[in-house]
């Protein structure tokens, strides 16, 4: 008997739909890009040090010498949103990371498997939606004490049923497939099949829909640091800051808030945009 020869199976191929980018989307991307490359390279474009302090500058107003003014402390708001960009991304970007890893990988197991496991699974997916995402993170920071790692464990872990959901359903789809029955007359192995051929199928769909994810998390994990839980001072940090320039908005100083909160608001709707973007561009690949 000979062994069976992959490139004997049967392919079909869905050609993507062709679309032009639009205009939303190329400003979502510069913005998105703009941001990372200045979170990247913050030591070299931030104007001044994030956590010098300048008693002879208190809530300066926005000028030649510091663009967006300065905080309560006299820092430089610039230099902070920059430097402050690192947490905000980092954070949201482990999440999705682990969390679609994770999902994948069971949503993979049950749709592929069925059955008990199926059931199983589901029925846990379950019990963690139960449970807001934000919720969690704060149980978790209740248990382990406060700052980005326990937030980010907790988030992933929350985030992964819906990745694992959406997997599952995909998986469940492809694997009554013609190309699927062709490859199992041939001799391979449901492990084969689902890792080699249906996981590389389901992962666009499942990333653009993950994009979506970072967006949202990025506006809890700020949520969670302007509460006091996540990411500690004096560390720059856009949630962060908004706490700390709770005091200033009481005596109208308004810019030390504003900024990361706009900066925030600007961020999520660019991933946003970005993700319902992908999700509607991407109208399927090679599937076999």
């Amino acid at each position: 008997m000979t062994a069976p020869n992959p490139t004997t199976a049967v392919r079909v191929i869905r050609a993507p739909r062709v679309r032009r980018a639009s205009w939303l989307f190329t400003a979502s991307a510069v913005v998105l890009g703009i941001v990372t490359l200045a979170a990247i390279f913050a030591p070299l474009v931030a104007p001044y040090d994030p956590d010098a302090v300048d008693f002879l500058a208190f809530y300066s107003s926005p000028s030649a010498a510091h663009w967006l003014g300065t905080d309560g402390l006299g820092r430089d708001i610039l230099s902070r949103m920059i430097f402050g960009a690192r947490t905000a991304l980092l954070g949201p970007l482990l999440v999705v990371v682990f969390s679609t890893i994770v999902g994948i990988l069971l949503g993979l197991l049950a749709g592929w498997r069925g059955g008990w496991i199926d059931a199983l699974l589901g029925r846990i997916f379950d019990v963690i939606f139960a449970f807001p995402s934000l919720l969690i993170a704060i149980m978790a920071v209740a248990l382990f004490g406060k700052g980005l790692v326990a937030p980010v464990i907790a988030m992933s872990l929350a985030y992964a049923p819906f990745v694992a959901r959406l997997t599952r359903s995909l998986v469940a789809a492809e694997r009554n497939r013609p190309y699927v029955a062709a490859y199992r007359v041939q001799g391979f192995g449901g492990a084969w099949i689902a890792l080699r051929r249906v996981l590389p199928n389901i992962t666009p769909i499942v990333g653009a829909q993950s994009t979506l994810n970072f967006g949202y998390v990025l506006a809890e994990l700020a949520g969670l640091s302007f509460l006091g839980l996540g990411v500690q001072a004096p560390q720059s940090d856009w949630g962060a800051m908004i706490n700390e320039a709770q005091t200033g908005i009481v005596g109208g100083h308004f810019l030390p808030a504003m900024v990361p909160a706009v900066a925030v608001v600007i961020v999520v709707v660019a991933v946003n945009i970005i993700g319902e973007e992908l999700s509607e561009r991407i109208g399927g690949g090679v599937t076999a």
